[in-house]
């Protein structure tokens, strides 16, 4: 086995199942390594002791992509073509750019990276590597990705159209601030969007009888859309729970069938 091989093995995208004691210490270490890098994103004062959470972690994750890089054969499995396609998968971007914001701290005289200081947030979204039910969520995503789409299409949909009825309906004048209640069509989308998904922050309300007999149409049929893809991804996610405990049961019966035949020449040896 050579040391690419060996080094895929460990930083590779099994999640503290049986990869090995090495395998395991990456994946925890690198869960470490990340929640201590936002750590500084829960403040507003700058220290020493920030500055460090940023530049060694970010250090880490140039490792760390460079060695997922050099292993892309392995992960793509599309021969020399993967060092090539490896820099554009979804989970290199984010990589790149959450390592991005240090090029600041690095080079203060770099002005434009200040606006990369944000992109650290992205750093969150690499715990997917390394968190078992995160993974998951995105393969269900990805598996039901055309169902979903569907279904926020038909959300989309749903939440112009009821501000464009509620923008021309709601055309009286709100008491409480002596103005119409939708100043844009923005704030009748803004609306729409808190009715459809039951947020109802009431901030924006309807004053007038059409207005609110609308309102309570729209919140009744967006408890209905909104239940349709939490369904999607709950019986996905199961279904994906089952599929990982049978991978996990055929590995187990595969390796001890390996096992029993390296033991079975010593024991007619015997």
């Amino acid at each position: 086995m050579n040391i690419r091989k060996k080094i895929y093995d460990i930083i590779g995208p099994g999640y503290l199942e049986d990869d090995g004691a090495w395998s395991q210490l990456y994946h925890m270490s690198m869960s470490a390594v990340i929640a201590v890098s936002i750590v500084p994103l829960m403040f507003r004062e700058h220290s020493t002791l920030f500055w460090y959470c940023d530049i060694i972690p970010a250090l880490i994750f140039v490792i760390d992509y460079i060695l997922r890089w050099i292993t892309a054969d392995y992960e793509l499995k599309k021969g020399w073509m993967s060092f090539v396609i490896y820099p554009f998968t979804f989970m290199a971007i984010i990589d790149m750019l959450s390592i991005l914001p240090t090029i600041h701290l690095l080079s203060p005289t770099f002005k434009a990276a200040r606006i990369t200081r944000l992109l650290r947030i992205l750093r969150v979204v690499k715990f997917i590597r390394y968190y078992e039910p995160l993974e998951i969520i995105m393969a269900v995503i990805k598996r039901q990705g055309r169902i979903l789409w569907t279904v926020f299409s038909l959300a989309a949909f749903y939440i112009f159209i009821t501000a464009l009825i509620m923008f021309n309906a709601e055309e009286d004048i709100n008491p409480s601030t002596g103005e119409y209640l939708f100043h844009t069509f923005f704030d009748a989308i803004y609306w729409s969007a808190c009715t459809l998904t039951t947020v109802g922050y009431g901030d924006i309300y309807p004053v007038s009888q059409i207005g609110r007999f609308i309102s309570m149409i729209s919140a009744f049929v967006g408890v209905a859309i909104v239940a349709l893809p939490s369904g999607i991804i709950t019986a996905g996610y199961l279904d994906e729970l089952k599929a990982k405990r049978e991978q996990k049961m055929a590995r187990k019966i595969s390796k001890q069938q390996k096992q029993n035949q390296i033991e079975e020449p010593y024991e007619e040896m015997d």
